[in-house]
């Protein structure tokens, strides 16, 4: 029998897509025989948003006075969850709410189930394609895992799991990156579904480039604090091929003598081997 689950909705100036979602998350629920409770974080919407999920009694309401952010929203509702189990879905009509039960279903076996958008439909913008294939290219390498969608917003996951990592996760949208890397260097079951990726009611809240930039540099701090030679392995490879080509340079211009840069960028790598080795050790050590 499927465990009860809790669904967290976060929401920033819905007013226009909340209600056909909510509808159809009641409609699969109640199909599937899903016990099940429906949260809903206003993240201090401008609009009608909090009005209108007040005339749904059955709706868990919780509203942020002012705009905290995608990832500050689902923490509050994962916090005053009644469930184990926790299924995040955007309130925007992008996602599939009929694989609510199928993500519920697998909660048995996997620490996390995430809907990776690879189905037969899938309606990303053009604008957000590259820089979103470079990021899951960058995350596969530091990972050393493959990835098929690096921040999925539907997915299901064990509340008490995730609040253990609350403090590394961000308030912003990069929190689905960060809890996906997270539990995959930690070596938690991840399972990853097929799903289909619809146009979105409304505009959005991303900002392609300020937004890029920080998932870029969130990938590597969270790598960093996970599995850090994965970062620091090819920087000393680059580092020791480099200071090898200038000792060559300097014994055959220098007749045998260092220049100062030289010795500057052997100090560099050695620094930076110990470094890696130090922050492996760590990180290591943290675990156990």
């Amino acid at each position: 029998m499927t465990q009860p689950i809790s669904i967290v909705i976060p929401a920033y100036n819905e007013a226009g897509a909340i209600l056909p979602t909510l509808e159809k998350i009641k409609q699969v629920t109640a199909a599937a025989n899903l016990v099940s409770e429906i949260i809903v974080v206003d993240d201090g919407s401008t609009d009608e948003t909090a009005v209108t999920l007040r005339q749904y009694p059955d709706v868990r309401l919780f509203v942020h006075p002012q705009n905290k952010g995608y990832g500050a929203s689902l923490k509050t509702g994962i916090r005053q969850a009644q469930y184990e189990n926790i299924i995040i879905i955007d309130a925007d009509g992008t996602y599939p709410v009929d694989m609510i039960p199928a993500l519920a279903e697998k909660m048995d076996d996997y620490d996390m189930v995430v809907g990776a958008r690879t189905g037969e439909t899938v309606q990303i913008p053009l604008i957000r394609r590259p820089a979103k294939w470079a990021l899951t290219r960058l995350a596969n390498y530091l990972s050393g895992m493959e990835i098929p969608d690096l921040n999925s917003g539907l997915r299901a996951f064990k509340r008490d799991i995730v609040i253990n990592y609350f403090r590394l996760l961000p308030s912003g949208f990069s929190f689905t990156t960060s809890i996906t890397l997270a539990l995959l260097t930690n070596d938690y079951n991840v399972l990853y579904v097929p799903i289909d990726y619809f146009k979105r009611t409304g505009e959005s809240k991303i900002k392609p480039i300020r937004d890029t930039i920080n998932f870029f540099s969130l990938v590597i701090r969270m790598v960093l604090s996970y599995r850090p030679l994965r970062v620091f392995v090819p920087l000393t490879a680059l580092l020791l091929l480099v200071s090898a080509g200038k000792v060559i340079f300097d014994i055959i211009a220098y007749d045998f003598h260092l220049a100062t840069t030289t010795v500057v960028l052997l100090t560099l790598t050695f620094q930076t081997i110990v470094l890696g080795l130090i922050a492996d050790l760590v990180v290591s050590l943290h675990k156990n």
